[in-house]
Formats: structure tokens, sequence, C-alpha cells
């Protein structure tokens, strides 16, 4: 019976992650809350002004983002530090360029949205030019998977913006499969968050650490031994 009531058993610890995620779960979305009403605004007026506004407060949703993915990495994995104080140390620290990589993100995904738009409604009125809406369907897929590694990648390393960028697109190509599964993730997360809204308090945890299983395993392809070590020993003085 001690053993039960002991903080440090499976059965306390399970409890206390599944916390940890919600609490990183509301942090993401009280910061993107946002983008959530002038996205809101935008589809539901169908004004332009409202999605080129979005461009600008998605920022504070992408800076979340990045902060999800380090606090998931650091403290849900791997058990180091505390939730809240990773969270806004990534926040803080990755503030600006995080910034203006959503930004341009969500800048060209308007374009591409707005000009697959256009393209469908051509081929629904039957002009050949009107099957160009693939190509941009096509595109916008790419950026979601290109995004899905921007985030973490700044979460994990310190790089130029514009080396950001290359390097994540090089790495989503590079490793195709794992980058194709987690689109497909991303997918089902979206449409079961459509039909059942209420999951959202839980779900940008539980999708982060699903990425974080896939996405480390492909980052220390790219990192040098030392610093494979070096993380390895810094997480065994955790359990130890």
């Amino acid at each position: 019976m001690g053993e039960f009531f002991n903080l440090d058993n499976k059965v306390f610890q399970s409890i206390n992650k599944i916390v940890d995620c919600l609490a990183l779960s509301v942090l993401w979305i009280i910061c993107s809350i946002p983008v959530f009403m002038t996205g809101y605004l935008g589809y539901a007026t169908s004004s332009l002004i409202f999605w080129l506004v979005s461009c600008i407060t998605v920022a504070p949703a992408g800076v979340a983002t990045t902060a999800l993915y380090y606090a998931v990495n650091k403290v849900i994995r791997h058990g180091r530090s505390y939730i809240w104080t990773e969270f806004w140390h990534s926040f803080r620290s990755n503030f600006k360029q995080t910034s203006i990589v959503s930004m341009i993100l969500s800048l060209v995904a308007v374009i591409l949205a707005g000009d697959g738009y256009i393209m469908y409604q051509y081929a629904k009125d039957g002009q050949k030019m009107g099957s160009l809406y693939i190509v941009f369907v096509i595109f916008l897929i790419f950026e979601i998977a290109w995004a899905i590694y921007i985030f973490p990648y700044m979460a994990r390393f310190e790089n130029t913006t514009k080396q950001v960028l290359k390097n994540t697109a090089y790495i989503a190509i590079a490793n195709l499969p794992r980058t194709i599964i987690m689109v497909v993730v991303f997918a089902a997360v979206c449409l079961a968050v459509y039909m059942f809204p209420v999951i959202l308090i839980i779900v940008p945890s539980i999708f982060m650490l699903l990425v974080n299983l896939l996405m480390e395993k492909v980052f220390r392809k790219y990192m040098s031994e030392e610093d494979i070590a070096a993380e390895e020993e810094r997480n065994r003085d955790t359990y130890n």
C-alpha cells in the first residue's frame, strides 16, 4: 500500500505526465488565441483582410509551437526540469526568429490556399486551367510537412533563418517516409479535433509527443557523436 502512494512509482509518474501534457496544451492554446480569432473571422467573412492579418497574429502561435516541442522533449520525454520553466525559456529565446519564420510560412500558405481556391472555382466552371488547383494543393501539403520539421528544428538547434529553412527542407525530403507519416498524423489530428473539438485541450501535446518520437531519430542522423553522447549523459543523470 505504501508503494502505491510513493510519488516515484509508475502510476504517479504517468499521472504527472498527463497533467504536464494538459498544462502544455493549455499554454499553447492561450498563445494561439490571436490567430484562431483572425482565422475564424477570415473564414466567417471570406475577407482577405483577416487572412492577411492572421499572417501577423500567427507569430505567438509559432513561437509557442517551438516552445511546446522543446518542453515535450526535455520534460515529458526525459523528465528534466519543469514545463513552465522550459516552455517560457524556449518562448523567450526563440521569439524573434520563430516569429519571422511563422509569418513567412503563414503568408505563403495564404497565397497557396488563395490561388488554389481560385483555380478550383475555374475547375468547377469547366475551365481546363482550373486543374492547376491540384498543384497548389501539393505545394500546400509540402509546406505543412516543412513546417512540421521547422519548429522542432528551431527548438533543438541554433542557426540562421536562411539555414533553418534550407536544412529543414532538405531533411524533410531526405526522410520522406517519416515525413509522410507525420503529415498523415497531422491530418488525422486535425480531423479528430474538427469532429470532437473538446480534445483540443490535450491534442497539441500528444501530437507533439508523437512527432518527437519520430523526429528525434531523424535529428540524431545530423548530430555529431559528441553532441549525442553529451545529450545521452544529461538524460542518464536525470534518471539516476
